[in-house]
């Protein structure tokens, strides 16, 4: 009978395989007790989303297929809400245009202004830092404080504008109670609030401009005007991008400072889309018609916010 012989690296191949395939479980168990650890580490966050942005706004959109109010009770109506909204409401349309109105003043307006406080406020002499905090510190002051100041300023009889304008013989504007002038006041009163907080990021992006650049530039002889905007500017374009999302974004949501200053008016001529939801709701309790507005709101801040993310690399430095 032939009896084979094992191989001589036969008993040594055994051992290897075993330590072999113990060694690639080990790893599948630690990769699998490190994936836990990062769920459990991550699910805080995971859950806050859920509960505080996704809940809210599968809510609101199942809200605004209800005719919901304390008058009535509930009951399910599809996309009617959607239709009256776009077909049968005047007052919808009179909000989203003057929501873009206030968005296309105060917008421009504001990274203008911020960029040109950061420009003068960038140096380091003596007394910058107090003026730097004169003017962030609207930033950080209540809306309805900042509007109920500014709404005594600009009363019409013992306002101190016009007050200030009649030692001149001019009588001064209604200025809250015209319907021409009540959206430009409450853009300039709402840009001189949050101006700051633009500057603040507009500081630290030229803080961090390699100053090889502008002197490279006025070695070649470039005038002041083509530092700022060919090598200044785009060098801070990521920051100039983040403040126009913000600021964007914080314009269409305005509400407090309209509440304080204007109540919407004088008739619809400051009513924005935020307003004109809270007056749907908790005026005319139309719970289910404001739910539908402010659904639209979302989209609409949605695909704006896409159309600036997605022109972003025509414009923004580094972006490739």
């Amino acid at each position: 009978m032939n009896v084979s012989k094992p191989t001589p690296g036969a008993a040594l191949a055994s051992p290897r395989i075993d330590t072999a395939v113990g060694e690639r479980k080990r790893k599948r168990r630690r990769g699998r007790t490190e994936a836990w650890y990062g769920y459990l580490f991550v699910s805080p966050m995971v859950i806050g989303y859920a509960l505080f942005l996704l809940g809210p706004i599968a809510t609101a959109f199942a809200m605004s297929l209800t005719d919901w109010s304390l008058l009535r009770e509930l009951s399910f109506v599809g996309l009617d809400n959607y239709r009256q909204a776009f077909a049968e409401d005047p007052v919808f349309w009179i909000t989203v245009r003057n929501t873009l109105y206030f968005a296309a003043g105060l917008v421009p307006l504001n990274l203008l202004l911020a960029l040109l406080l950061a420009l003068l406020l960038k140096g380091s002499l003596p007394g910058m830092g107090l003026f730097r905090t004169a003017i962030f510190t609207p930033v950080v002051t209540s809306v309805v404080v900042w509007s109920v100041v500014w709404k005594y300023m600009l009363a019409t009889d013992a306002g101190l504008f016009n007050q200030l304008l009649g030692l001149f013989g001019v009588k001064g504007p209604a200025w809250l109670y015209d319907m021409d002038l009540a959206m430009p006041v409450v853009i300039v009163v709402s840009v001189l609030k949050n101006v700051g907080l633009n500057m603040v990021i507009f500081l630290a992006a030229l803080h961090d401009v390699p100053k090889m650049y502008e002197e490279a530039a006025v070695i070649d002889g470039a005038s002041r005007w083509k530092r700022l905007t060919r090598v200044t500017l785009p060098m801070i374009s990521p920051a100039v991008f983040l403040a126009l999302v913000l600021t964007l974004i914080g314009s269409l949501k305005a509400f407090g400072q309209i509440y304080v200053l204007t109540g919407g008016g004088p008739g619809t001529s400051t009513h924005v889309l935020v307003y004109y939801i809270y007056h749907q709701a908790f005026k005319l309790y139309e719970f289910g018609y404001a739910s539908a507005i402010a659904f639209l709101l979302f989209v609409l801040t949605l695909l704006l916010t896409i159309v600036q993310w997605t022109v972003r690399k025509r414009w923004v430095f580094h972006e490739t």
